[in-house]
């Protein structure tokens, strides 16, 4: 949540342009002073007037209004603005926004303010797709330019795919709303791992598994809504970092295992979503293996088992670990818990059209004396209900902390039977 009340909101050429309106009028309700600056694309889909009706405020649209220039205007913009969201933010913008452009009155201000800014993008799936934008995306995520989707769905061209801009509802929510679970994880030092592992065979050729790391990633963005101080271990993905945490990639098992083990010492939690390979080859070949018609052997050994070596620890933070399992999902998971000393464990069914390559999932949660189901749903969603699952279970702080972090959590929701473990750390 970025909790700012003066939004400059710049619209940009393009056919969700006729959804802006409504959007201020969302922020408005939810307390927000908008501004609305558009570019001379966006004049064509919508009216400056619109913009004026619904906001109270002239709309801007001109670099070179004499009358408004006079005092600098696009600097006073650029400073009255506590928040600057670009909605829609089409193609050609951001590419002029990563390459600093400075050519109208929005890429200016936006060049010229110290406010956070946040883009909603919206395009043709294939302009969106293309290398070129998703190098721009990731140059402004890079400088914490957040981002509001796209979504995925049919689109003005008749096509269907990624990139249509968030509903104005879901974007004044995301800016301006409390999540679901702010305060839950206040405070708290979380370590999280994500995505897939490579085990390297020879220079050219890995293990690893389909995991896209999405689950994780979901859950550590989960974390940080929660309040929490985030750092995500993650193996090769293709994932934009989530707003506000730090970010640390690796590639191999052995690799998350010295960086976890870098980093736990300060987890006041510690949840192992990563998919890390079970094997990793006993030699790596220093020169590709060569084709030549006859089978080749592979030996392997057993890979680190990073969320063991945590819970094995004699001061430890609370873990969590994930069972992905294709049959038996349930009795496979209490094993796995009991076996590695886990405090809880989110176990899921996967194949078959399940959990990889998705964009949804559902889990049961286990842990020692009591269990929990999250339906299937957008895996945002299904993680959010995984940190409060969590934040019921994590013992209390001691200290004079324990009476405020008490508050924020569940009253109905027992403890786990680890607190008393837990407080003597």
């Amino acid at each position: 949540m970025i909790p700012k009340k003066r939004i400059l909101l710049g619209v940009t050429g393009g056919i969700a342009a006729y959804k802006s309106p409504d959007l201020v009028r969302r922020l408005i309700e939810r307390g927000a002073d908008v501004q609305v600056v558009l570019t001379a694309a966006a004049c064509r889909f919508v009216s400056p007037l619109a913009f004026q009706a619904v906001s109270g405020r002239p709309a801007r649209h001109d670099l070179w209004d004499e009358a408004a220039e006079a005092a600098m205007g696009h600097i006073e913009l650029a400073r009255w603005a506590e928040l600057v969201l670009i909605a829609p933010a089409s193609a050609d913008f951001l590419a002029r926004l990563a390459g600093g452009r400075a050519n109208d009155l929005l890429s200016t201000l936006c060049l010229a303010t110290e406010a956070p800014i946040c883009v909603a993008p919206a395009m043709n799936r294939v302009m969106w797709q293309h290398k070129a934008t998703q190098a721009n995306v990731a140059a402004l995520i890079g400088r914490d330019v957040r981002l509001l989707g796209p979504g995925s769905g049919s689109q003005a061209c008749g096509e269907v795919g990624p990139g249509r801009m968030w509903e104005p509802a879901k974007i004044a929510e995301s800016l301006l709303d409390a999540p679901p679970n702010a305060g839950l994880l206040a405070g708290l030092n979380v370590l999280i791992t994500a995505g897939p592992t490579r085990e390297r065979i020879d220079p050219v050729r890995y293990l690893t598994n389909r995991s896209s790391g999405k689950m994780g990633f979901a859950v550590a963005a989960a974390a940080r809504e929660a309040g929490a101080h985030v750092t995500l271990v993650t193996g090769p993905v293709n994932l934009p970092t989530p707003a506000g945490i730090s970010r640390i990639d690796v590639e191999s098992a052995r690799e998350m295992l010295a960086a976890v083990h870098r980093h736990v010492a300060e987890a006041d939690l510690f949840i192992a979503a990563a998919a890390v390979a079970d094997f990793q080859p006993v030699e790596i070949a220093r020169q590709k293996i060569k084709k030549q018609g006859v089978a080749v052997k592979l030996d392997l050994e057993p890979a680190p088992d990073i969320v063991m070596s945590v819970a094995d620890m004699a001061k430890r933070p609370f873990v969590v670990g994930f069972a992905a399992e294709t049959n038996d999902v349930e009795e496979n998971a209490r094993a796995k818990l009991k076996r590695k000393k886990l405090d809880m464990i989110a176990a899921n069914r996967v194949g078959d059209g399940l959990a990889f390559d998705c964009e949804d999932n559902a889990l049961t949660v286990i842990w020692p004396g009591g269990k929990a189901e999250i339906a299937r749903a957008p895996k945002v969603e299904v993680a959010r209900e995984l940190v409060a699952l969590i934040a019921r279970r994590l013992p209390p702080p001691p200290g004079p902390a324990r009476r405020a972090v008490r508050a924020r959590r569940t009253p109905a929701a027992p403890l786990s039977r680890n607190r008393s473990r837990r407080s003597r750390r």
